[in-house]
């Protein structure tokens, strides 16, 4: 493994849930039912060059009926600072099952990721936990992690993967995660752009150089070496986000496209991670642009795994090449 690049992919998978504290729902009504229409369409692009990815799912996604979301609750609920960070206010509001609530509840969207070839249903979390924000705490994050993990199990999947809701890595909560069967989680990059913070911390300046940086090799190219072994669970840390086509900038897609295949080409040759991140809500909002840049990505990994022989795999499968005797021996017990 050690001499060949990978490509690891990975979503986060919100609908509704990752935007409701800074977007009214009735202003994205159109924006989130398109979701549903570019999933399957991103699904058949990963099919087609062969790509393994990660879904990470907000845990309320996975019920069928309001219903059945109050049942699979947590014991402990967050207790932030700013109330308007809980979603649990707005529960009265969600309609009685997905066909009436398509924004909050998507457990046939799953169902659709899930029967792909090579996808994995991570976690997001049950809630969008925010994990470095003003009042949350170890207690709610657990029982928040455990709900997620049992409402899946009753779907019969098993999630052994973990995305931080906007990227608010809290290392205090690894051992946690470990002894609750998480084998891999997304950090950061390893530049002060994207060192996680809570979300009222963020700055004009950082998200400017962010924003730069999908144009230009502001921050570095992002690739990691792969180590023999790894604390559990693995870190994967991400390399780049697929920004949303912004019709502004239409005239700079070509750097944009050409910062994310030299950064890959640098990890294939060298025989390193390149861990491509994005929200299949971003993507919905120009769908067409959004999935030809994202065929074209998808292609020139195509051209690498022929050349260098680089390979595509979800983070249970990474983590699973590095802590080989974990997995059998989840297996066995299995």
């Amino acid at each position: 493994m050690e001499k060949r690049g990978v490509l690891v992919v990975s979503l986060d998978f919100e609908l509704f849930w990752g935007i409701r504290d800074f977007a009214r729902l009735e202003e994205r009504r159109e924006h989130l039912l398109r979701v549903r229409e570019l999933v399957p369409r991103v699904l058949e692009r990963f099919r087609r060059y062969g790509i393994h990815a990660t879904w990470a799912t907000v845990g309320m996604l996975f019920c069928s009926s309001r219903e059945e979301l109050h049942r699979h609750l947590p014991d402990c609920l967050p207790r932030y600072a700013d109330p308007s960070q809980s979603p649990y206010g707005d529960l009265a509001r969600i309609g009685r099952n997905e066909f009436e609530d398509p924004f909050h509840l998507a457990p046939s969207l799953i169902e659709t990721i899930r029967s792909a070839p090579h996808q994995e249903i991570g976690s997001h979390t049950f809630s969008h936990y925010y994990c470095l924000e003003d009042g949350q705490d170890r207690e709610a994050f657990r029982d928040d992690l455990e709900a997620s993990l049992k409402l899946a199990r009753t779907r019969g999947v098993t999630l052994r993967s973990l995305v931080f809701p906007r990227n608010q890595v809290n290392t205090a909560y690894l051992g946690l995660c470990r002894e609750m069967g998480i084998a891999a989680y997304r950090g950061t990059e390893a530049s002060w752009l994207h060192r996680p913070r809570p979300f009222k911390r963020e700055t004009r300046v950082r998200r400017l150089a962010r924003l730069l940086d999908c144009y230009m090799n502001v921050s570095g190219d992002h690739g990691y070496p792969i180590p023999r072994t790894s604390e559990q669970p693995v870190n994967i840390p991400s390399s780049r986000l697929l920004r949303c086509y912004i019709p502004a900038l239409k005239w700079l897609e070509p750097l944009r496209l050409r910062r994310i295949s030299r950064s890959m080409t640098n990890a294939a040759r060298d025989g390193r991670l390149f861990h491509l991140w994005m929200h299949p809500e971003e993507l919905a909002a120009h769908p067409q642009p959004n999935l030809d840049f994202l065929e074209k990505a998808l292609a020139h990994f195509a051209g690498l795994r022929m050349r260098y022989g680089m390979e595509s795999l979800n983070m249970a499968e990474y983590a699973a090449r590095l802590q080989p005797a974990r997995f059998c021996a989840e297996r066995l017990a299995c």
